[in-house]
Protein backbone atom coordinates (compact mmCIF):
# COMPACT_ATOMS: atom_id res chain seq x y z
CA UNK A 1 0.00 0.00 0.00
CA UNK A 2 1.47 3.34 -1.09
CA UNK A 3 1.05 6.27 1.29
CA UNK A 4 2.25 9.88 1.27
CA UNK A 5 1.37 10.42 4.91
CA UNK A 6 -0.64 8.62 7.55
CA UNK A 7 -3.94 9.80 6.09
CA UNK A 8 -3.57 9.23 2.31
CA UNK A 9 -3.31 6.12 0.15
CA UNK A 10 -3.19 5.32 -3.54
CA UNK A 11 -6.09 3.33 -4.99
CA UNK A 12 -5.99 1.43 -8.27
CA UNK A 13 -8.90 1.72 -10.72
CA UNK A 14 -9.18 -0.80 -13.58
CA UNK A 15 -11.73 -0.06 -16.33
CA UNK A 16 -12.35 0.18 -20.06
CA UNK A 17 -11.46 3.68 -21.25
CA UNK A 18 -13.64 5.07 -24.03
CA UNK A 19 -11.05 7.84 -24.52
CA UNK A 20 -8.18 5.38 -25.04
CA UNK A 21 -10.45 2.55 -26.30
CA UNK A 22 -8.62 -0.04 -24.20
CA UNK A 23 -8.51 -1.64 -20.77
CA UNK A 24 -6.85 0.94 -18.56
CA UNK A 25 -5.40 1.27 -15.10
CA UNK A 26 -5.29 4.54 -13.20
CA UNK A 27 -4.20 5.22 -9.65
CA UNK A 28 -5.60 8.05 -7.56
CA UNK A 29 -4.84 9.51 -4.16
CA UNK A 30 -7.50 9.17 -1.50
CA UNK A 31 -7.90 10.26 2.08
CA UNK A 32 -8.61 7.49 4.60
CA UNK A 33 -12.16 7.78 5.94
CA UNK A 34 -12.43 4.41 7.71
CA UNK A 35 -9.59 1.99 6.96
CA UNK A 36 -11.28 -0.99 8.68
CA UNK A 37 -14.40 -0.58 6.54
CA UNK A 38 -12.33 0.13 3.40
CA UNK A 39 -13.73 3.64 2.93
CA UNK A 40 -11.70 6.35 1.22
CA UNK A 41 -12.43 9.87 -0.07
CA UNK A 42 -10.93 10.57 -3.51
CA UNK A 43 -8.39 13.37 -3.38
CA UNK A 44 -7.60 13.40 -7.12
CA UNK A 45 -9.33 14.48 -10.31
CA UNK A 46 -9.71 11.30 -12.41
CA UNK A 47 -7.88 11.51 -15.74
CA UNK A 48 -9.73 8.64 -17.40
CA UNK A 49 -11.75 6.69 -14.82
CA UNK A 50 -15.48 6.99 -15.54
CA UNK A 51 -18.25 7.42 -12.98
CA UNK A 52 -16.08 8.81 -10.16
CA UNK A 53 -15.18 12.35 -9.15
CA UNK A 54 -13.04 14.02 -6.52
CA UNK A 55 -14.43 13.84 -2.98
CA UNK A 56 -16.50 10.72 -3.75
CA UNK A 57 -16.35 8.13 -0.95
CA UNK A 58 -15.30 4.77 -2.38
CA UNK A 59 -14.91 1.26 -1.08
CA UNK A 60 -11.52 -0.28 -1.86
CA UNK A 61 -9.76 -3.38 -0.62
CA UNK A 62 -6.31 -4.88 -0.96
CA UNK A 63 -6.15 -7.06 -4.05
CA UNK A 64 -3.50 -9.81 -3.98
CA UNK A 65 -3.27 -9.95 -7.78
CA UNK A 66 -2.90 -6.17 -8.15
CA UNK A 67 -0.71 -5.93 -5.04
CA UNK A 68 -2.43 -2.75 -3.88
CA UNK A 69 -5.70 -1.19 -2.73
CA UNK A 70 -8.20 -1.61 -5.55
CA UNK A 71 -11.47 0.23 -6.18
CA UNK A 72 -14.60 -1.87 -5.82
CA UNK A 73 -17.51 0.60 -5.74
CA UNK A 74 -18.59 4.17 -5.02
CA UNK A 75 -20.38 4.39 -1.68
CA UNK A 76 -21.26 8.10 -1.61
CA UNK A 77 -21.21 10.61 -4.45
CA UNK A 78 -19.80 14.08 -3.72
CA UNK A 79 -21.94 15.91 -6.26
CA UNK A 80 -18.78 16.95 -8.13
CA UNK A 81 -18.48 16.19 -11.83
CA UNK A 82 -15.52 15.34 -14.06
CA UNK A 83 -15.10 16.56 -17.63
CA UNK A 84 -12.31 15.42 -19.97
CA UNK A 85 -11.03 17.99 -22.47
CA UNK A 86 -8.94 17.35 -25.58
CA UNK A 87 -7.29 20.24 -27.40
CA UNK A 88 -8.22 20.03 -31.10
CA UNK A 89 -6.45 23.21 -32.24
CA UNK A 90 -2.74 22.82 -31.56
CA UNK A 91 -2.16 26.54 -32.11
CA UNK A 92 -3.97 27.17 -28.81
CA UNK A 93 -2.26 27.14 -25.40
CA UNK A 94 -3.89 24.51 -23.20
CA UNK A 95 -3.09 26.51 -20.07
CA UNK A 96 -5.09 29.49 -21.36
CA UNK A 97 -8.07 27.16 -21.90
CA UNK A 98 -7.63 25.75 -18.40
CA UNK A 99 -7.53 29.30 -17.01
CA UNK A 100 -10.87 30.10 -18.70
CA UNK A 101 -12.48 27.32 -16.68
CA UNK A 102 -10.56 28.19 -13.53
CA UNK A 103 -12.19 31.64 -13.67
CA UNK A 104 -15.55 29.83 -13.78
CA UNK A 105 -14.68 27.89 -10.60
CA UNK A 106 -13.22 24.67 -12.04
CA UNK A 107 -9.80 23.26 -11.21
CA UNK A 108 -8.08 20.90 -13.62
CA UNK A 109 -5.11 18.57 -13.96
CA UNK A 110 -3.14 18.60 -17.18
CA UNK A 111 -2.11 15.21 -18.53
CA UNK A 112 -0.09 16.64 -21.43
CA UNK A 113 -0.17 19.59 -23.86
CA UNK A 114 -3.29 18.22 -25.52
CA UNK A 115 -5.45 16.81 -22.71
CA UNK A 116 -6.72 17.76 -19.26
CA UNK A 117 -9.31 16.56 -16.82
CA UNK A 118 -11.47 19.09 -15.00
CA UNK A 119 -13.47 19.03 -11.78
CA UNK A 120 -16.79 20.86 -11.63
CA UNK A 121 -17.52 21.34 -7.91
CA UNK A 122 -21.05 20.61 -6.72
CA UNK A 123 -21.41 24.29 -5.78
CA UNK A 124 -20.73 25.54 -9.34
CA UNK A 125 -23.57 26.07 -11.84
CA UNK A 126 -22.75 23.76 -14.73
CA UNK A 127 -24.76 25.78 -17.27
CA UNK A 128 -21.96 28.38 -17.60
CA UNK A 129 -19.30 25.66 -17.91
CA UNK A 130 -21.34 23.74 -20.49
CA UNK A 131 -21.93 26.93 -22.50
CA UNK A 132 -18.15 27.60 -22.65
CA UNK A 133 -17.38 23.94 -23.50
CA UNK A 134 -19.94 23.99 -26.32
CA UNK A 135 -18.65 27.33 -27.62
CA UNK A 136 -15.05 26.06 -27.73
CA UNK A 137 -16.16 22.78 -29.32
CA UNK A 138 -18.14 24.65 -32.01
CA UNK A 139 -15.00 26.68 -32.75
CA UNK A 140 -13.14 23.32 -33.07
CA UNK A 141 -10.74 24.42 -30.32
CA UNK A 142 -11.57 21.46 -28.06
CA UNK A 143 -13.49 18.24 -27.84
CA UNK A 144 -14.87 17.06 -24.51
CA UNK A 145 -16.54 14.18 -22.68
CA UNK A 146 -18.60 14.06 -19.50
CA UNK A 147 -17.66 10.67 -17.95
CA UNK A 148 -19.01 11.64 -14.53
CA UNK A 149 -21.83 14.16 -14.51
CA UNK A 150 -23.46 14.54 -11.09
CA UNK A 151 -27.25 14.74 -10.84
CA UNK A 152 -27.02 18.40 -9.81
CA UNK A 153 -25.17 19.22 -13.04
CA UNK A 154 -27.49 17.40 -15.45
CA UNK A 155 -29.69 19.76 -17.44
Amino acid sequence: MTTTDDNHVKILFRFHSNVLDEETVETMWAEIVDKEKGLYKLDSIPFYAPSVASDDIVFAEYDEQEQMLTYRETVEYSGNSTVQVVLMDDTQDINIIRDLFKELGCVSEKVNEGYFSMEIPSTVDYKNIKKKLDELETQETIGYAEPCLADGHKQ
